[in-house]
């Protein structure tokens, strides 16, 4: 190096630190290890992940069954309740129907046991006291024959009544009886649709703490493989500056002049590139906290009640983003408006095939043919997502089981 005061070439500094072989190599080593354990830790976390959603969607089926259980119960105890009021009703009708052929057969009696009394068959004989001639007596024998014989007609009748009104008691019933037993079988299957859907939740409960224990792990290798990496870079730093010095007192010793190189231009995508908008603007959300219903096209937002697993984990009262929320925000950036649900997401765009997703198109999942849930693919099997309550935006490796066999493009 040449002064400009002097024009004598100035001095090389003394030497930096150089790494020695060894040492690079016990670091690059111990930096791969990390990253191995980060992959198998990432592979890991990917499948409990499937079960997970394997078993949200399982405990989503579970509290329909329990719906329909609720419906069916309160439907069997209504009709329950109308076959009691009918039996009773019925029941009623029946006993004024053998109270009133008791009354009618006491009077009959009464008026043969005073027919006996008076030694005749056609009543009393005061009827038949003041006729003034023998044709006003045979008109009033006349008279209580046929009273006699109307009330025969009647309490035949009402017998008959009687019966019809037994019969009718008889199914109201069995009917009561049928519906009791309807209501009980309708009881029975709330239970056990209650059973299983608290017996879904649990096992979804106890997978989501393995999920976390997974990430946890995850987290802390990652952290050592953040500081192997940055060893191994400063090693190589220091070996590089070295270089740089060795080669700068080579210059010396030949006593040629230093040359100054221009640095070469960083080559990137270039920042109109309207899928790295989008997946940044993903990116920018990484850690916010999923809740269920949240997110719109200016950020996350207090998520909304769902009745069921959302709501156990307090998604109303957290703001955040669930996973097409999140793809909401997204795609905001560009201009592009999407609804709120993933179903219409997918078809949002254009279907292209898995083996050619590219950076920024949308991944989806199904059970049952029924889209649920929406991610970012960002490259390198990467996707980047709001998984499900009680976790975080975050990147994960692309799950394939249960997604459906396109990606969605809008760029």
């Amino acid at each position: 190096m040449v002064t400009a005061a002097t024009g004598v070439a100035a001095a090389v500094p003394p030497p930096p630190p150089n790494p020695s072989d060894s040492e690079l190599k016990t670091s690059r080593a111990d930096a791969k290890a990390k990253a191995g354990k980060v992959g198998e830790l990432t592979n890991q976390l990917a499948q409990a992940e499937a079960r997970l959603m394997d078993l949200q969607a399982d405990v989503e089926a579970k509290m329909e069954e329990a719906n329909k259980a609720l419906v069916d119960l309160e439907s069997a105890v209504d009709a329950a309740a109308k076959a009691k009021a009918d039996a009773e009703a019925a029941k009623r009708e029946a006993d004024s129907a053998g109270r009133d052929i008791e009354a009618a057969r006491k009077q009959l009696d009464d008026f043969a046991a005073g027919s006996y009394k008076q030694g005749t068959t056609m009543g009393s004989m005061s009827a038949y006291v003041g006729a003034k001639s023998p044709e006003d007596l045979l008109a009033r024998a006349q008279l209580l024959n046929a009273v006699s014989g109307s009330e025969l007609d009647a309490l035949e009748s009402m017998e008959r009544a009687r019966t019809v009104k037994a019969n009718k008691d008889s199914l109201a019933r069995a009917a009561l009886d049928e519906a009791n037993k309807r209501q009980a079988e309708a009881e029975q299957a709330k239970r056990n649709a209650d059973a299983a859907t608290a017996t879904a939740q649990q096992a979804q409960r106890d997978q989501a703490s393995k999920s976390q224990e997974l990430e946890a792990a995850r987290a802390d290798y990652e952290r050592q493989l953040n500081e192997a990496q940055a060893k191994v870079g400063g090693l190589e730093n220091q070996r590089q500056r070295y270089q740089e010095w060795l080669a700068a007192k080579q210059r010396e010793d030949a006593a040629k002049a230093a040359a100054a190189g221009n640095p070469r231009p960083v080559v990137g995508r270039p920042s109109g590139d309207r899928a790295q908008i989008v997946i940044n603007r993903a990116l920018s959300q990484l850690g916010v906290q999923y809740a269920w219903g949240g997110g719109n096209g200016s950020g996350p937002t207090r998520g909304i009640r769902d009745g069921g697993v959302a709501d156990s984990y307090g998604d109303y009262n957290k703001v955040g983003f669930d996973c097409s929320g999140l793809m909401i925000y997204a795609f905001a950036g560009v201009g592009i408006r999407l609804p709120h649900y993933s179903g219409y997401q997918a078809t949002s765009g254009r279907r292209v095939p898995l083996n050619q997703m590219a950076p920024g198109d949308m991944l989806f999942w199904a059970t049952g043919g029924r889209i649920h849930h929406v991610a970012m693919y960002i490259g390198n099997g990467q996707m980047v997502e709001a998984p499900y309550s009680g976790s975080r935006v975050r990147i994960a490796p692309v799950r394939y089981g249960g997604i459906v066999p396109y990606a969605t493009r809008l760029l």
